[in-house]
């Protein structure tokens, strides 16, 4: 790829540089306001980029506030039919205000149209608190519903890596040191050709995605993403999904894509195996029943991956998304999750997102921003800043769910739908299916009437196969592929 100078890239990642894989707030289960406490492990320092951002912004903001008339970098000639405050208000101690409601109520029976041979919603979730584990909390491994789906391992090669100390680097210099052989994305950015990171071969493409919903103001950000007819991919926390089940299928039945990113956003490689199943399998859960589908894509949180946790997500039939990444070790995140803690000034923040779009322009490949909806600041980012500024760009960003930037149709995005019996890749139960209920049987196929998640007697998932290898090859290829490693 080539890249352009990172200069402003690179002094807000060396204000990070002492913990190097930034922490997320904590994730809270009934409340949208994060604490100064939930952030003390970070250490970023923005003071520079903030100066530099309130100074060099241009336009009018369009959004409805009240008090301060602060310019943002989006023409006066936009608008934006959504509110948003201005700029310098989005902040950690910015009164909240009234949640919207979803954009549609849905009847189960409904099927989306948007894409063919989808099922209809089924009926209607009724949250029962013996059904499901303790929100935003590991979930039980002794579960029955768990040891079922470590069923769905048997036959991989899942490596034999010790869980890393807390998920960062600096606690952790003797797994730091072995990074790049256990592929750790987090300490070095190491990837493997079945992680997803960019949109190939589609320049000036962002693959806009939302973490950690569905939650209070995704609404908000649903209502400007249908008046703009923009499509994104939501990573999904299983927590989240069972306490805002209609915000889900306002997501899901508006035509964004629905991924997995786990039960209670724990860093992935701190945990044991079976913990990772538990995570990964009960958001499937709470995703199958309110919405009759099975993601087959998810996002670890954090970006907290290697090859243990890689392996295990592809096993049970979900392909890894990431954000991308440059050579530099520089990442597509906007660091809007650190606002409501007040670590980072949304000013910080746009800059540090106008860098990623200045530099993108110049990538041979589409890229991937992190971005999140959980909190009322960072949806403010997104529909009043973020979002107005690639579309405003001269020349514009075109702006594509991340599937579709990667040319997956929405047919494979879940099992139920999915044509392509080896995408992700093969695996499953013995009577053919993925166990998306814990129930002992294999209940998730595809629509051609085999499973999409067929036993594989090889078991280890290709360390080096690109996603375009993925759309063709047959799994007798696969095997050899695979052997040949």
């Amino acid at each position: 790829m080539k890249l352009t100078t990172l200069s402003v890239l690179l002094a807000i990642a060396a204000a990070h540089a002492s913990k190097i894989n930034p922490l997320h707030i904590k994730r809270q289960a009934t409340s949208s306001t994060a604490t100064s406490a939930t952030v003390a492990a970070s250490s970023a320092s923005s003071s520079s980029s903030t100066s530099a951002a309130s100074s060099s912004t241009t336009g009018t903001s369009t959004g409805t506030a009240t008090g301060s008339t602060t310019a943002v970098a989006v023409p006066a000639s936009a608008t934006w039919g959504t509110s948003f405050p201005p700029l310098s208000q989005i902040s950690s101690g910015m009164p909240s205000e009234v949640t919207q409601p979803v954009t549609t109520t849905y009847s189960p029976g409904t099927s989306p149209t948007y894409f063919s041979g989808a099922d209809p919603l089924p009926t209607a979730f009724v949250f029962n608190v013996a059904d499901w584990p303790a929100q935003d909390k590991l979930p039980d491994t002794s579960s029955s519903e768990v040891q079922e789906w470590m069923k769905e391992l048997d036959g991989w090669d899942i490596p034999d890596l010790s869980p890393t100390v807390d998920g960062t680097c600096v606690s952790d210099p003797t797994n730091v040191a072995n990074a790049s052989a256990r592929g750790w994305w987090t300490c070095g950015g190491y990837t493997r050709d079945t992680d997803i990171t960019v949109c190939p071969g589609k320049p000036m493409t962002w693959g806009t995605s939302f973490d950690d919903g569905p939650a209070f103001y995704t609404t908000k950000l649903l209502h400007f993403l249908n008046e703009q007819n923009i499509k994104a991919t939501f990573f999904d926390v299983g927590s989240r999904c069972i306490e805002n089940p209609a915000v889900l299928i306002d997501e899901y039945m508006s035509g964004h894509e629905i991924a997995v990113h786990t039960w209670s956003h724990p860093h992935l490689t701190t945990l044991t195996t079976a913990q990772i199943v538990a995570e990964l399998g009960w958001t499937r859960k709470a995703i199958k029943t309110i919405l009759g589908v099975t993601p087959t894509t998810m996002r670890p949180p954090y970006g907290d991956i290697d090859d243990r946790v890689r392996a295990i997500s592809l096993a049970m039939g979900m392909v890894p998304i990431i954000w991308t990444r440059t050579p530099a070790g520089v990442s597509f995140d906007t660091f809007d999750w650190e606002i409501p803690g007040g670590v980072v000034t949304s000013e910080a923040s746009f800059t540090q997102f106008e860098a990623i779009l200045g530099n993108a322009s110049t990538l041979d490949d589409g890229f991937i921003v992190l971005e999140h909806d959980l909190y009322e600041q960072t949806v403010d980012m997104a529909i009043g800043y973020t979002l107005p500024a690639a579309l405003s760009h001269n020349p514009p960003f075109t702006l594509e769910p991340i599937g579709q930037c990667n040319g997956i149709p929405y047919t494979n995005m879940y099992v139920e739908s999915n044509l392509n019996t080896s995408f992700p890749i093969a695996n499953g139960t013995s009577d053919g299916g993925i166990d998306t209920d814990g129930d002992g049987t294999g209940d998730a196929k595809s629509k051609n009437g085999t499973s999409s998640a067929t036993s594989s007697s090889n078991g280890a998932p290709p360390r080096h196969v690109s996603y375009s290898i993925f759309a063709a090859i047959t799994l007798a290829t696969l095997a050899a592929v695979v052997g040949a490693l």
